[in-house]
């Protein structure tokens, strides 16, 4: 790498950091005033958790504005390069925008892999591991868990007070029937194996009986053990390893896929998401220009990377209802800005390498 890599690498990566510092101070104060939040976290491990809690809250806010973010970053710090006239010294040196704008690219795309496999995921983590503390408060219960079963088999509701973290053991269960006749199942503990739920020990009560207590007690369920995970974590709310164990755990269900797998596509393909709006940014503001006035262009920019990120956003909801393919949701849009950005600078630029 040349020197002159680093100069605008330093400077590009310096303003992406400080906005994403100025948006993740934002985000923490807004985060701060959720008060239902600090004061179950605050009942269970004092302050320093409920600060803990908002401070996760705000990386989850940041992490979902990051292509937004970065674009907005590289404007600065290609503003700062034309502002000291180091942009206007490495084209006169003979190097072309594609040029200047590689190592920053290179740097996206790691960047890209790191927050979508790593940070993402380790920010998803401490969210979840504080959700159950704040579920919980002074009274050590958390929400009941209902699943409902309808299809060729029996169809029942099923409500669980505890649920283990493989997801394929549920505690403290009640089964409602819904078929005639309506019996009413208690059990300390179901298992999902085989596509059945399987209570070790259960309570069959009947109106106007006696209880019948049953061992071993089968119940037929169109649930794999991956759909069950996805019903009971959002996809959201899973990192990009544990959504990829559960797309290949045989996920079935038609609601359940398209959000997880959507989800999924989103993380993996995250580097080429910010190399779109990092070429966007070049192609509105590296260009020379004689004045200081780059107002028009920074406009131009922003505004297109909004619609970008509306855009983006619009695809991913159309994929978790299955109206637009997951693959096309999450890879459509990035392919889109890159092309769109790719075409501003050939024809400012005319293509030269």
């Amino acid at each position: 790498m040349k020197k002159i890599d680093l100069v605008i690498l330093s400077r590009v990566l310096g303003n992406i950091g400080g906005v994403l510092a100025f948006a993740y101070a934002i985000s923490c104060m807004v985060e701060g005033l959720n008060g239902d939040r600090f004061a179950a976290l605050s009942a269970v491990g004092g302050p320093p958790l409920a600060i803990v809690g908002a401070a996760a809250a705000a990386a989850r806010g940041v992490l979902d504005l990051l292509p937004l973010l970065v674009l907005i970053g590289t404007i600065l710090g290609l503003l700062a390069l034309q502002n000291s006239r180091e942009m206007t010294i490495v084209k006169a040196s003979g190097s072309s925008i594609w040029r200047a704008m590689s190592a920053p690219l290179v740097a996206m795309l790691v960047l890209g892999l790191a927050v979508g496999l790593g940070v993402d995921g380790g920010v998803t983590l401490l969210t979840r591991s504080l959700a159950p503390s704040a579920l919980q408060g002074n009274s050590g219960e958390s929400r009941p868990i209902w699943l409902e079963e309808r299809g060729t088999g029996p169809n029942y509701r099923m409500v669980a007070n505890f649920v283990d973290p493989s997801g394929a053991q549920l505690r403290d269960v009640t089964i409602f029937m819904l078929d005639p006749p309506r019996l009413r199942i208690e059990a300390p503990v179901v298992q999902l194996a085989d596509r059945h739920w399987v209570a070790p020990t259960a309570q069959i009560l009947r109106s106007n009986q006696s209880p019948q207590l049953v061992t071993d007690y089968p119940l037929q369920s169109s649930s794999t053990l991956s759909d069950l995970r996805a019903k009971l974590t959002a996809p959201n709310d899973q990192t990009a390893f544990e959504l990829g164990n559960v797309l290949s755990g045989r996920l079935t269900d038609p609601t359940e896929r398209p959000q997880a797998l959507t989800r999924f596509l989103k993380l993996v393909f995250l580097p080429v998401t910010l190399a779109g709006a990092m070429v966007l940014a070049f192609a509105f503001t590296a260009s020379y220009q004689r004045t200081s006035r780059y107002g028009r262009a920074v406009l131009s920019g922003i505004m297109l990377g909004f619609v970008f990120y509306v855009v983006a956003e619009m695809a991913s909801r159309a994929a978790y209802v299955g109206v637009l393919p997951p693959p096309i949701a999450a890879l459509g849009p990035s392919l889109l800005v890159l092309v769109v950005g790719a075409t501003v600078l050939l024809y400012r630029e005319d293509g030269r390498a």
